[in-house]
Protein backbone atom coordinates (compact mmCIF):
# COMPACT_ATOMS: atom_id res chain seq x y z
CA UNK A 1 0.00 0.00 0.00
CA UNK A 2 1.43 3.07 -1.09
CA UNK A 3 1.65 6.21 1.22
CA UNK A 4 -0.30 8.18 -1.28
CA UNK A 5 -2.88 5.52 -0.90
CA UNK A 6 -2.78 6.14 2.51
CA UNK A 7 -3.65 9.35 2.92
CA UNK A 8 -6.27 8.77 1.45
CA UNK A 9 -7.96 7.71 4.44
CA UNK A 10 -5.66 9.17 7.34
CA UNK A 11 -5.95 12.81 7.55
CA UNK A 12 -2.43 14.70 7.70
CA UNK A 13 -1.85 15.33 11.57
CA UNK A 14 -1.77 19.04 11.97
CA UNK A 15 -0.93 20.77 15.17
CA UNK A 16 -3.06 23.57 14.86
CA UNK A 17 -6.44 22.64 16.47
CA UNK A 18 -8.47 25.48 14.02
CA UNK A 19 -7.20 23.60 11.18
CA UNK A 20 -8.01 19.98 11.78
CA UNK A 21 -9.90 18.08 9.43
CA UNK A 22 -12.45 15.69 11.56
CA UNK A 23 -14.04 12.58 9.82
CA UNK A 24 -17.02 10.84 10.18
CA UNK A 25 -18.05 7.41 10.86
CA UNK A 26 -18.86 7.11 7.48
CA UNK A 27 -16.38 8.88 5.30
CA UNK A 28 -13.80 6.77 6.71
CA UNK A 29 -15.69 3.42 6.08
CA UNK A 30 -16.80 5.10 2.78
CA UNK A 31 -12.52 5.84 1.88
CA UNK A 32 -11.65 2.27 3.28
CA UNK A 33 -14.22 0.76 0.86
CA UNK A 34 -12.65 2.62 -1.99
CA UNK A 35 -9.67 1.91 -1.15
CA UNK A 36 -9.84 -1.83 -0.81
CA UNK A 37 -12.00 -2.31 -3.73
CA UNK A 38 -9.65 -0.75 -5.95
CA UNK A 39 -6.71 -2.35 -4.88
CA UNK A 40 -8.19 -5.64 -4.44
CA UNK A 41 -10.95 -7.28 -6.94
CA UNK A 42 -10.69 -9.95 -8.77
CA UNK A 43 -7.96 -12.12 -6.89
CA UNK A 44 -7.81 -15.18 -5.47
CA UNK A 45 -7.22 -16.19 -1.92
CA UNK A 46 -7.48 -19.56 -0.24
CA UNK A 47 -8.09 -20.99 3.27
CA UNK A 48 -10.74 -23.55 5.11
CA UNK A 49 -14.12 -22.75 5.12
CA UNK A 50 -15.77 -21.98 8.94
CA UNK A 51 -19.49 -20.69 10.08
CA UNK A 52 -20.74 -21.55 6.82
CA UNK A 53 -24.37 -20.85 6.75
CA UNK A 54 -27.26 -19.98 3.67
CA UNK A 55 -29.67 -17.40 4.79
CA UNK A 56 -33.56 -17.85 3.47
CA UNK A 57 -32.59 -15.25 0.93
CA UNK A 58 -30.77 -17.66 -0.29
CA UNK A 59 -26.89 -16.13 0.43
CA UNK A 60 -24.03 -18.08 1.88
CA UNK A 61 -22.24 -16.43 4.74
CA UNK A 62 -18.91 -18.03 6.06
CA UNK A 63 -15.20 -17.17 6.90
CA UNK A 64 -11.86 -18.09 5.06
CA UNK A 65 -9.30 -19.23 7.67
CA UNK A 66 -5.58 -20.18 7.98
CA UNK A 67 -3.55 -20.39 11.29
CA UNK A 68 -2.59 -16.46 11.79
CA UNK A 69 -6.29 -14.86 10.43
CA UNK A 70 -9.90 -15.10 9.81
CA UNK A 71 -11.71 -13.19 6.82
CA UNK A 72 -15.50 -12.86 6.53
CA UNK A 73 -16.96 -13.70 3.21
CA UNK A 74 -20.13 -13.84 1.55
CA UNK A 75 -21.52 -15.57 -1.70
CA UNK A 76 -24.59 -14.43 -3.46
CA UNK A 77 -27.24 -16.09 -4.68
CA UNK A 78 -26.64 -16.17 -8.19
CA UNK A 79 -23.01 -16.95 -7.63
CA UNK A 80 -23.33 -20.26 -5.49
CA UNK A 81 -26.66 -21.83 -7.82
CA UNK A 82 -24.27 -22.91 -9.85
CA UNK A 83 -21.75 -24.99 -7.20
CA UNK A 84 -22.05 -28.62 -7.58
CA UNK A 85 -20.10 -29.50 -4.69
CA UNK A 86 -21.89 -29.29 -0.72
CA UNK A 87 -20.09 -26.26 0.56
CA UNK A 88 -19.24 -27.28 4.16
CA UNK A 89 -17.24 -26.76 7.57
CA UNK A 90 -13.65 -27.53 7.50
CA UNK A 91 -13.39 -27.81 3.45
CA UNK A 92 -10.01 -26.21 2.04
CA UNK A 93 -11.34 -24.07 -0.92
CA UNK A 94 -9.69 -21.46 -3.36
CA UNK A 95 -12.29 -18.55 -3.94
CA UNK A 96 -11.78 -15.70 -6.73
CA UNK A 97 -13.67 -12.33 -5.66
CA UNK A 98 -13.27 -8.84 -4.84
CA UNK A 99 -12.73 -7.07 -1.25
CA UNK A 100 -15.11 -4.71 -0.02
CA UNK A 101 -16.38 -3.09 3.08
CA UNK A 102 -19.84 -3.61 4.46
CA UNK A 103 -20.73 -0.09 5.95
CA UNK A 104 -23.17 -1.35 8.45
CA UNK A 105 -20.48 -3.13 11.04
CA UNK A 106 -17.51 -1.17 9.08
CA UNK A 107 -16.26 -4.44 8.73
CA UNK A 108 -13.94 -5.92 5.52
CA UNK A 109 -15.12 -8.85 3.66
CA UNK A 110 -14.37 -11.04 0.56
CA UNK A 111 -17.60 -11.05 -2.30
CA UNK A 112 -16.98 -14.32 -3.54
CA UNK A 113 -17.93 -15.06 -7.19
CA UNK A 114 -16.28 -18.37 -7.96
CA UNK A 115 -15.55 -21.11 -5.51
CA UNK A 116 -13.18 -24.11 -6.17
CA UNK A 117 -12.11 -27.24 -3.88
CA UNK A 118 -8.74 -27.31 -3.28
CA UNK A 119 -6.78 -30.43 -4.75
CA UNK A 120 -9.78 -32.12 -5.92
CA UNK A 121 -11.88 -31.02 -9.40
CA UNK A 122 -15.65 -29.45 -8.25
CA UNK A 123 -17.26 -32.18 -9.97
CA UNK A 124 -15.26 -35.21 -8.41
CA UNK A 125 -15.80 -34.20 -5.17
CA UNK A 126 -19.71 -33.23 -5.92
CA UNK A 127 -19.36 -37.08 -6.86
CA UNK A 128 -17.97 -38.10 -3.91
CA UNK A 129 -20.42 -36.19 -1.64
CA UNK A 130 -23.64 -37.68 -3.27
CA UNK A 131 -21.69 -41.33 -3.52
CA UNK A 132 -21.43 -40.68 0.17
CA UNK A 133 -24.85 -39.69 1.06
CA UNK A 134 -26.61 -41.70 -1.59
CA UNK A 135 -25.22 -44.89 0.40
CA UNK A 136 -26.05 -43.48 3.96
CA UNK A 137 -29.58 -43.79 2.48
CA UNK A 138 -29.54 -47.35 1.31
CA UNK A 139 -29.72 -46.83 -2.33
CA UNK A 140 -26.57 -48.94 -2.60
CA UNK A 141 -28.15 -52.03 -0.48
CA UNK A 142 -27.92 -55.60 -2.17
CA UNK A 143 -31.02 -56.02 -0.40
CA UNK A 144 -33.18 -53.69 -2.73
CA UNK A 145 -31.66 -54.98 -5.63
CA UNK A 146 -34.21 -57.03 -7.70
CA UNK A 147 -33.58 -60.30 -9.55
CA UNK A 148 -33.52 -60.29 -12.84
CA UNK A 149 -36.34 -62.20 -14.97
CA UNK A 150 -35.62 -65.48 -16.31
CA UNK A 151 -36.22 -65.16 -20.17
CA UNK A 152 -37.53 -61.36 -20.50
CA UNK A 153 -39.87 -60.96 -23.50
CA UNK A 154 -40.70 -57.49 -23.45
CA UNK A 155 -37.65 -54.79 -23.01
CA UNK A 156 -37.39 -51.04 -22.26
CA UNK A 157 -34.38 -49.22 -23.29
CA UNK A 158 -33.43 -45.77 -22.26
CA UNK A 159 -31.07 -44.39 -24.89
CA UNK A 160 -30.79 -42.03 -27.76
CA UNK A 161 -32.06 -43.78 -31.12
CA UNK A 162 -28.78 -41.75 -32.63
CA UNK A 163 -26.31 -43.43 -30.44
CA UNK A 164 -24.33 -46.69 -31.63
CA UNK A 165 -25.58 -48.21 -28.02
CA UNK A 166 -29.16 -49.13 -29.93
CA UNK A 167 -27.94 -50.77 -33.37
CA UNK A 168 -25.84 -52.73 -30.96
CA UNK A 169 -28.48 -54.30 -28.96
CA UNK A 170 -30.97 -54.82 -31.55
CA UNK A 171 -28.15 -56.48 -33.55
CA UNK A 172 -27.63 -59.04 -31.18
CA UNK A 173 -30.79 -59.99 -29.99
CA UNK A 174 -31.82 -60.00 -33.55
CA UNK A 175 -29.41 -63.02 -33.60
CA UNK A 176 -29.66 -64.52 -30.58
CA UNK A 177 -32.83 -63.96 -29.67
CA UNK A 178 -35.55 -62.75 -32.16
CA UNK A 179 -38.60 -63.30 -30.07
CA UNK A 180 -38.08 -60.68 -27.62
CA UNK A 181 -40.15 -57.16 -27.93
CA UNK A 182 -38.58 -54.48 -28.06
CA UNK A 183 -39.68 -51.04 -26.88
CA UNK A 184 -37.51 -48.15 -27.13
CA UNK A 185 -37.54 -44.24 -25.67
CA UNK A 186 -35.42 -42.02 -26.72
CA UNK A 187 -33.15 -39.35 -24.58
CA UNK A 188 -30.07 -37.24 -24.54
CA UNK A 189 -27.71 -39.19 -22.64
CA UNK A 190 -25.11 -35.81 -22.12
CA UNK A 191 -25.85 -32.29 -21.42
CA UNK A 192 -27.88 -30.15 -19.49
CA UNK A 193 -31.31 -31.81 -20.01
CA UNK A 194 -30.16 -35.47 -19.95
CA UNK A 195 -30.69 -35.97 -16.33
CA UNK A 196 -33.79 -35.00 -16.20
CA UNK A 197 -35.35 -37.06 -19.74
CA UNK A 198 -33.35 -39.92 -18.31
CA UNK A 199 -35.58 -39.79 -15.11
CA UNK A 200 -38.70 -38.90 -16.63
CA UNK A 201 -38.35 -41.98 -19.10
CA UNK A 202 -37.81 -44.16 -16.19
CA UNK A 203 -41.00 -42.59 -14.88
CA UNK A 204 -43.18 -43.39 -17.88
CA UNK A 205 -42.11 -47.25 -17.92
CA UNK A 206 -43.15 -47.45 -14.51
CA UNK A 207 -46.80 -46.56 -15.59
CA UNK A 208 -46.41 -48.48 -18.78
CA UNK A 209 -45.52 -51.79 -16.61
CA UNK A 210 -46.06 -54.18 -19.68
CA UNK A 211 -41.98 -54.93 -19.79
CA UNK A 212 -39.77 -57.67 -17.90
CA UNK A 213 -36.76 -55.71 -17.59
CA UNK A 214 -35.71 -52.03 -18.55
CA UNK A 215 -32.10 -51.11 -19.64
CA UNK A 216 -30.57 -47.90 -19.33
CA UNK A 217 -27.70 -47.45 -21.36
CA UNK A 218 -24.97 -45.47 -24.04
CA UNK A 219 -22.21 -45.94 -25.79
CA UNK A 220 -18.60 -45.07 -24.06
CA UNK A 221 -17.01 -41.57 -23.81
CA UNK A 222 -15.51 -39.40 -21.35
CA UNK A 223 -16.28 -38.68 -17.71
CA UNK A 224 -17.78 -35.65 -17.95
CA UNK A 225 -20.23 -36.71 -20.91
CA UNK A 226 -21.26 -39.57 -18.50
CA UNK A 227 -22.20 -37.29 -15.87
CA UNK A 228 -25.57 -37.57 -16.31
CA UNK A 229 -25.86 -40.77 -14.85
CA UNK A 230 -24.55 -39.65 -11.92
CA UNK A 231 -26.93 -37.20 -10.86
CA UNK A 232 -28.97 -37.42 -7.82
CA UNK A 233 -32.12 -37.06 -10.37
CA UNK A 234 -31.69 -40.48 -11.93
CA UNK A 235 -29.81 -42.39 -9.29
CA UNK A 236 -33.38 -42.08 -7.00
CA UNK A 237 -35.36 -42.89 -10.22
CA UNK A 238 -33.78 -46.23 -10.48
CA UNK A 239 -33.69 -46.92 -6.81
CA UNK A 240 -37.36 -46.21 -6.64
CA UNK A 241 -38.50 -47.90 -9.98
CA UNK A 242 -40.09 -51.07 -9.60
CA UNK A 243 -39.23 -52.99 -12.50
CA UNK A 244 -35.80 -54.85 -12.76
CA UNK A 245 -32.83 -51.98 -14.51
CA UNK A 246 -29.81 -52.92 -15.84
CA UNK A 247 -27.61 -50.33 -16.15
CA UNK A 248 -24.97 -50.44 -19.02
CA UNK A 249 -23.31 -46.97 -19.49
CA UNK A 250 -20.51 -47.65 -21.85
CA UNK A 251 -17.42 -47.41 -19.94
CA UNK A 252 -14.41 -49.28 -18.58
CA UNK A 253 -12.46 -47.37 -15.75
CA UNK A 254 -15.31 -45.29 -14.04
CA UNK A 255 -18.44 -46.61 -12.37
CA UNK A 256 -21.15 -43.94 -12.20
CA UNK A 257 -23.82 -43.86 -9.73
CA UNK A 258 -26.65 -45.44 -12.05
CA UNK A 259 -24.32 -48.17 -11.96
CA UNK A 260 -24.41 -48.42 -8.21
CA UNK A 261 -27.92 -48.14 -7.57
CA UNK A 262 -29.54 -50.34 -10.88
CA UNK A 263 -30.59 -54.66 -9.68
CA UNK A 264 -26.95 -55.30 -12.22
CA UNK A 265 -25.00 -53.36 -14.34
CA UNK A 266 -22.45 -54.41 -16.92
CA UNK A 267 -19.59 -52.32 -18.93
CA UNK A 268 -21.38 -52.26 -22.38
CA UNK A 269 -24.67 -52.08 -23.81
CA UNK A 270 -23.20 -55.07 -26.20
CA UNK A 271 -23.07 -56.97 -22.67
CA UNK A 272 -26.56 -56.10 -21.71
CA UNK A 273 -27.97 -57.50 -24.70
CA UNK A 274 -25.65 -60.89 -24.38
CA UNK A 275 -27.07 -61.42 -20.88
CA UNK A 276 -30.62 -62.00 -22.61
CA UNK A 277 -29.07 -64.12 -25.52
CA UNK A 278 -27.43 -66.21 -22.33
CA UNK A 279 -30.11 -66.69 -20.39
CA UNK A 280 -32.28 -68.52 -23.17
CA UNK A 281 -29.17 -70.34 -24.34
CA UNK A 282 -28.78 -71.95 -20.73
CA UNK A 283 -32.77 -72.83 -20.45
CA UNK A 284 -32.22 -74.54 -23.89
CA UNK A 285 -28.96 -76.34 -22.51
CA UNK A 286 -30.67 -77.49 -18.95
CA UNK A 287 -33.87 -78.57 -21.35
CA UNK A 288 -31.63 -81.15 -22.96
CA UNK A 289 -29.43 -82.04 -19.93
CA UNK A 290 -33.50 -82.81 -18.17
CA UNK A 291 -34.16 -84.71 -21.25
CA UNK A 292 -30.83 -86.92 -21.29
CA UNK A 293 -31.11 -87.48 -17.66
CA UNK A 294 -34.65 -88.80 -17.99
CA UNK A 295 -34.00 -91.30 -20.61
CA UNK A 296 -30.75 -92.80 -18.92
CA UNK A 297 -33.49 -92.79 -15.59
CA UNK A 298 -35.96 -94.76 -17.86
CA UNK A 299 -33.48 -97.42 -19.04
CA UNK A 300 -31.93 -98.17 -15.30
CA UNK A 301 -35.62 -98.71 -13.98
CA UNK A 302 -35.71 -101.19 -16.78
CA UNK A 303 -32.75 -102.68 -16.49
CA UNK A 304 -33.59 -103.32 -13.02
CA UNK A 305 -36.45 -105.09 -13.58
CA UNK A 306 -34.98 -107.41 -16.03
CA UNK A 307 -32.30 -108.19 -13.25
CA UNK A 308 -35.39 -109.43 -10.78
CA UNK A 309 -36.71 -110.97 -13.14
CA UNK A 310 -33.66 -113.01 -14.16
CA UNK A 311 -33.57 -113.37 -10.16
CA UNK A 312 -36.76 -115.00 -9.71
CA UNK A 313 -36.21 -117.06 -13.02
CA UNK A 314 -33.54 -118.81 -11.15
CA UNK A 315 -35.34 -119.30 -8.20
CA UNK A 316 -38.38 -120.39 -9.34
CA UNK A 317 -36.59 -122.58 -12.24
CA UNK A 318 -40.63 -123.18 -13.17
CA UNK A 319 -42.99 -122.73 -14.82
CA UNK A 320 -40.00 -121.24 -17.31
CA UNK A 321 -42.81 -120.63 -20.27
CA UNK A 322 -44.68 -118.45 -17.90
CA UNK A 323 -41.11 -116.04 -16.95
CA UNK A 324 -40.43 -116.34 -20.55
CA UNK A 325 -43.61 -114.66 -21.75
CA UNK A 326 -43.46 -112.20 -18.59
CA UNK A 327 -40.50 -111.48 -19.75
CA UNK A 328 -41.54 -110.64 -23.18
CA UNK A 329 -44.37 -108.59 -21.82
CA UNK A 330 -41.94 -106.74 -20.18
CA UNK A 331 -39.76 -106.09 -23.34
CA UNK A 332 -42.72 -104.97 -24.84
CA UNK A 333 -43.25 -102.71 -22.41
CA UNK A 334 -40.34 -101.26 -22.01
CA UNK A 335 -39.86 -100.71 -25.96
CA UNK A 336 -43.38 -99.19 -25.91
CA UNK A 337 -42.73 -96.91 -22.77
CA UNK A 338 -39.59 -95.64 -24.84
CA UNK A 339 -41.41 -95.30 -27.74
CA UNK A 340 -44.05 -93.07 -25.96
CA UNK A 341 -41.60 -90.75 -24.16
CA UNK A 342 -39.47 -90.16 -27.61
CA UNK A 343 -43.13 -89.38 -29.27
CA UNK A 344 -43.25 -87.02 -26.26
CA UNK A 345 -40.25 -85.29 -26.39
CA UNK A 346 -40.92 -84.94 -30.50
CA UNK A 347 -44.28 -83.19 -29.80
CA UNK A 348 -42.88 -81.30 -27.07
CA UNK A 349 -40.01 -80.08 -29.06
CA UNK A 350 -42.64 -79.21 -32.05
CA UNK A 351 -44.99 -77.01 -29.89
CA UNK A 352 -41.41 -74.96 -28.15
CA UNK A 353 -40.21 -74.31 -32.28
CA UNK A 354 -44.04 -73.86 -32.96
CA UNK A 355 -44.01 -71.35 -30.07
CA UNK A 356 -40.67 -69.72 -31.02
CA UNK A 357 -42.13 -69.43 -34.42
CA UNK A 358 -45.00 -67.49 -32.81
CA UNK A 359 -42.54 -65.30 -30.78
CA UNK A 360 -40.50 -64.72 -33.97
CA UNK A 361 -43.52 -63.37 -36.15
CA UNK A 362 -44.83 -61.15 -33.79
CA UNK A 363 -41.49 -59.82 -33.66
CA UNK A 364 -41.86 -55.68 -34.12
CA UNK A 365 -39.19 -56.49 -36.81
CA UNK A 366 -40.29 -59.69 -38.54
CA UNK A 367 -43.73 -57.66 -38.79
CA UNK A 368 -42.39 -54.44 -40.31
CA UNK A 369 -40.18 -57.16 -42.82
CA UNK A 370 -43.82 -58.49 -44.45
CA UNK A 371 -44.80 -54.94 -45.87
CA UNK A 372 -46.71 -53.35 -42.77
CA UNK A 373 -45.06 -50.31 -40.78
CA UNK A 374 -44.74 -47.73 -37.69
CA UNK A 375 -46.22 -44.54 -37.47
CA UNK A 376 -45.30 -42.06 -34.79
CA UNK A 377 -46.31 -38.63 -33.97
CA UNK A 378 -43.09 -36.61 -33.51
CA UNK A 379 -41.54 -35.18 -31.70
CA UNK A 380 -42.57 -37.22 -28.96
CA UNK A 381 -41.84 -40.17 -30.72
CA UNK A 382 -45.14 -41.68 -29.38
CA UNK A 383 -46.94 -44.52 -31.55
CA UNK A 384 -50.27 -43.19 -33.66
CA UNK A 385 -53.34 -46.20 -33.31
CA UNK A 386 -56.18 -44.03 -34.46
CA UNK A 387 -56.71 -41.10 -37.11
CA UNK A 388 -58.28 -38.79 -34.17
CA UNK A 389 -54.31 -38.83 -32.73
CA UNK A 390 -53.38 -36.60 -35.64
CA UNK A 391 -54.26 -33.71 -37.46
CA UNK A 392 -53.74 -31.93 -40.54
CA UNK A 393 -50.11 -30.37 -40.42
CA UNK A 394 -48.59 -33.18 -38.08
CA UNK A 395 -45.29 -34.00 -38.67
CA UNK A 396 -44.78 -37.99 -38.66
CA UNK A 397 -42.17 -40.28 -39.09
CA UNK A 398 -42.65 -43.69 -40.38
CA UNK A 399 -40.65 -46.69 -39.23
CA UNK A 400 -40.13 -49.42 -42.17
CA UNK A 401 -38.72 -52.95 -42.54
CA UNK A 402 -35.33 -51.02 -43.75
CA UNK A 403 -35.19 -47.20 -42.83
CA UNK A 404 -37.53 -44.88 -42.05
CA UNK A 405 -38.93 -41.55 -43.68
CA UNK A 406 -40.57 -38.03 -42.02
CA UNK A 407 -43.79 -37.30 -43.71
CA UNK A 408 -46.85 -34.43 -43.43
CA UNK A 409 -49.92 -35.02 -42.70
CA UNK A 410 -52.40 -33.24 -45.30
CA UNK A 411 -55.72 -34.71 -44.85
CA UNK A 412 -56.96 -36.84 -41.66
CA UNK A 413 -60.17 -39.35 -42.80
CA UNK A 414 -61.95 -40.74 -39.55
CA UNK A 415 -63.47 -43.76 -39.52
CA UNK A 416 -62.33 -44.20 -43.39
CA UNK A 417 -60.95 -47.74 -44.69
Amino acid sequence: MTQENFKLFIPELKTSPINKQVYTVSQVTEEMKLLLENNFSNIWVEGEVSNFKVAPSGHAYFSLKDERALLAAVMFKRANRDIKFKLEDGLKVICLGSINVYPARGQHQLIVEKIEPKGIGARQLAFEQLKKKLFKEGLFDPAHKKPLPLIPLRLGIITSRRGAAIRDILGILKKGAPFVDVIVRSVNVQGELAARQIAQAIRDFEQFKEIDLLIICRGGGSSEDLWSFNEEIVARAIYNCPLPVLSAVGHQINITLSDLVADMFVETPTAAAKIIVDKKNNILTELEGQRNNLEKEIRDVVYELKSRILELKHLLKSPMERLLEKEQILDDLADSLLLHYRHYLDATGQNLRTQVARLEALSPLAILSRGYSLSMLMPGASIIKESKEIKKGDLIKTVLAKGALLSSVQEVFNDKR
